[in-house]
């Protein structure tokens, strides 16, 4: 393919790793008219949680940003999977929501979030611009740092 992403992830040499199976009763990915909703990804790394713990307490804010970095890569992952292996279809990232494990005390969601929002920046450039919310909660599932769900537009 020829496409912006495509052409981007080589750019930058970044191999998407495969999109990873649903944990329970969901689906990882669903299309509805324009818009693919990416069901929460969590950082996944060869089929293991890669950064597991709080933010702030187990993993340091920059692990907790790598991980929120690598979330996004595995959105990506499965919105390949929802164009079929066609980035062309993908017009813009709409909204990102970030999930991060974290104590009460932790206030640095915003900032760890932000691992994933630069990743899509960085290979969608100007429609990778999306609405995002970025919460701490007290747990993830698989005890993971972050979790990331995903609304991107395709035509």
């Amino acid at each position: 393919m020829n496409d912006p992403i495509t052409r981007k992830l080589e750019e930058l040499n970044i191999k998407l790793p495969p999109a990873a199976p649903p944990a329970a009763s969901y689906l990882p990915w669903l299309q509805s008219g324009n818009l693919v909703f990416i069901s929460g990804q969590l950082p996944m790394d060869e089929g293991k949680i890669k950064y597991a713990g709080k933010v702030g307490v187990d993993v340091t804010p920059d692990e907790g940003i790598a991980a929120a970095r690598l979330c996004a890569l595995n959105a990506f992952s499965q919105l390949r999977e929802a164009t079929g292996g066609d980035f062309s279809k993908v017009r813009r990232c709409v909204r990102l929501g970030g999930f991060v494990n974290a104590p009460a005390d932790f206030d640095k969601h915003p900032a760890i979030v932000n691992g994933a929002s630069e990743t899509v920046l960085e290979i969608m450039g100007e429609p990778g611009r999306h609405a995002r919310v970025a919460v701490g909660v007290s747990n993830l599932p698989f005890n993971a740092a972050v979790e990331l769900e995903a609304l991107f537009e395709v035509s």
